[in-house]
């Protein structure tokens, strides 16, 4: 559909993380990408169903409006968690990281999802990362120590750009979420892993470095100025990764090339259970490749789409419930294409992607007995029950 065509209302706007406010996205012709892939070792669960589907959505509305999208999502398959889990459970690394690829690939499929334009992994772009630290290291923004490279956060200024935290916040938060702050070879606390040595049992590359391999942040960056170029227009992920993982993203990015390196931020707010986000270590999760056995993967679709992506929300069964019989209502409803449904609907995702409303227009029509097709094709919702 040409851009004059679904255009309503004026330019989309998003809420950008970094900019602290909502603001007009208006990219250009085509859409650049990225965001944060799956660490392999354990299943899908909807915390990252609820991500993945907020870029989805926004995918399928620019490309409504007429723009060539271009979404890289990554795989970390070298990672201090994948290599514990495999540890523990005593398989190689890569054999997980394959079987929970596959689990990972079944339930976005399930669920729907626009296949991304490309999904590197970690483990293939080891000559990328190694060129990437030096180039940050001729910029003065690293420095070698006890085995390993680090990023002087000293010496940028910028730092803290994305995630506006203070100090001690950011400490907090980087002890939580493996930072490590207390590594004795560091020179600030807040300093980050660019290269490390590999444990006895670990994976390890040689480097002028010597062998060990890459820090977590490093592969995400090098893997997006590899198949995105200098300037992403859009990078996302959970709000977990705004700092540390995308603070320093930002920082080691700009220190290899002198440019900006994402445009617009855009993060997913948690899924809670019990309390808690949702999330591995916690063990609070719900996967999605079992609920998909109890309920038609569209209604998962459904329910995620129930919330706002940057209100937080606590997963019930109610929620699956309710949104099993909305789409069965959904499915029984005229399939045609209405712009009268279409287009406030479009409008409700160019007001910050709001699917709750969204999904609200389309209760509305299905009361009244209007078609519904092409609105619920906007949202990835297909209208033919699973015969799962």
């Amino acid at each position: 559909m040409s851009g004059d065509t679904a255009s309503v209302d004026g330019p989309m706007r998003l809420f950008d993380t970094a900019k602290q406010r909502i603001v007009p996205f208006e990219p250009g012709p085509l859409v650049t990408m990225y965001t944060c892939g799956i660490t392999p070792y354990d299943a899908t669960h909807l915390g990252h169903a609820a991500t993945y589907l907020t870029y989805d959505v926004l995918q399928r509305r620019l490309r409504d409006l007429g723009h060539e999208t271009r979404c890289v999502r990554n795989i970390t398959d070298v990672d201090d968690d994948l290599l514990r889990k495999a540890r523990e459970v005593g398989v190689h690394y890569l054999d997980l990281a394959a079987a929970e690829i596959d689990r990972f690939d079944a339930d976005m499929a399930a669920l729907g999802m626009l296949e991304p334009y490309a999904e590197p992994r970690a483990t293939s772009a080891i000559a990328d990362i190694r060129r990437f630290i030096g180039e940050v290291l001729a910029a003065g923004r690293a420095y070698e120590s006890g085995g390993a490279v680090y990023f002087d956060v000293s010496s940028y200024p910028a730092f803290g750009q994305v995630s506006h935290l203070d100090r001690a916040t950011m400490l907090d938060l980087a002890a939580e979420r493996g930072g490590n702050p207390d590594d004795p070879d560091k020179r600030d606390p807040l300093d980050f892993v660019l290269w490390q040595p590999s444990l006895p049992d670990e994976p390890a590359w040689d480097s002028a470095w010597g062998p060990g391999r890459p820090g977590w942040h490093v592969e995400c960056s090098t893997l997006a100025l590899r198949e995105l170029g200098d300037t992403i227009d859009l990078h996302g992920g959970g709000a977990d990764l705004i700092f540390p993982h995308h603070e320093c993203e930002a920082a080691q990015s700009e220190s290899a090339t002198g440019s900006p390196f994402v445009r617009h931020w855009v993060h997913q707010a948690m899924v809670r259970m019990g309390g808690e986000k949702m999330s591995k270590s916690l063990g609070n999760l719900v996967f999605v490749s079992e609920l998909r056995k109890q309920v038609d993967p569209m209604a998962i679709r459904i329910a995620l789409l129930d919330h706002h992506y940057r209100t937080e929300w606590e997963f019930h069964d109610a929620e699956i419930e309710r949104a099993r019989v909305r789409f069965l209502a959904w499915s029984e409803a005229d399939r045609a294409a209405d712009d009268a449904v279409t287009d406030p609907v479009r409008r409700a995702l160019d007001d910050d992607l709001d699917t709750p409303t969204a999904l609200g227009i389309i209760d509305d029509a299905v009361a009244d007995g209007r078609p519904i097709g092409g609105a619920a094709d906007l949202l990835g919702v297909s209208l033919d029950p699973s015969a799962a």
